[in-house]
């Protein structure tokens, strides 16, 4: 069977607010039917600089909520075994939410942290980016809600086709997609 392969779209805004607002929109859309994103990070970058990281997916917590519910269901089977199903629970649970979380926080989903982190050093300060990784869409909804945010964005980096880039781009008041780089 064949995924369709998701597209990278990475917008940059003017203050430090405005990304976490257009995730805010994204959900919102999301819960609409009209996008269907893998992942979501809002980069912030600090008027000294620093770079802030807000994953959508805390990969910690899911972790600990699988191993909680996985340990315990074999934490009592294995209790059944010895006659104290109850107690090899409540152990498996404990060990199952731990090993879960430390398996979480050792992860990494969708985007890479590392290509995160470089591109998210090119911002200036003051400034923030949304970088998602969408599965599929009804772009023309999309790009209608998108246009909100007009004159305060801009197409950073995408994996989307020329086309589609340079309609993301007209709803966010850009210009055509600039020339690559002889």
């Amino acid at each position: 069977m064949e995924y369709p392969m998701s597209d990278l779209i990475v917008i940059g805004f003017d203050s430090q607010d405005e990304a976490t607002a257009a995730l805010t929109e994204c959900k919102k859309l999301e819960k609409e039917y009209l996008l269907d994103l893998e992942d979501a990070v809002v980069v912030i970058r600090t008027a000294d600089g620093k770079l802030h990281l807000q994953q959508s997916v805390n990969l910690e917590k899911v972790g600990a909520s699988y191993g909680l519910f996985s340990g315990g269901f074999w934490g009592a089977l294995v209790g059944l075994l010895c006659l104290n199903p109850l107690a090899g629970f409540v152990a498996g649970s404990i060990v199952g939410a731990g090993a879960g979380a430390i398996a979480g926080k050792m992860s990494d989903y969708g985007i890479d942290d590392n290509f995160i982190k470089s591109l998210g050093a090119t911002i200036p300060a003051n400034t923030s980016a949304l970088f998602i990784l969408v599965r599929k869409s009804q772009p023309d909804k999309v790009l209608a809600d998108l246009r909100t945010f007009k004159g305060h964005a801009r197409v950073l980096q995408t994996s989307l086709s020329p086309e589609n880039e340079n309609r993301l781009r007209a709803a966010l008041g850009q210009l055509a997609a600039p020339a690559p780089a002889a």
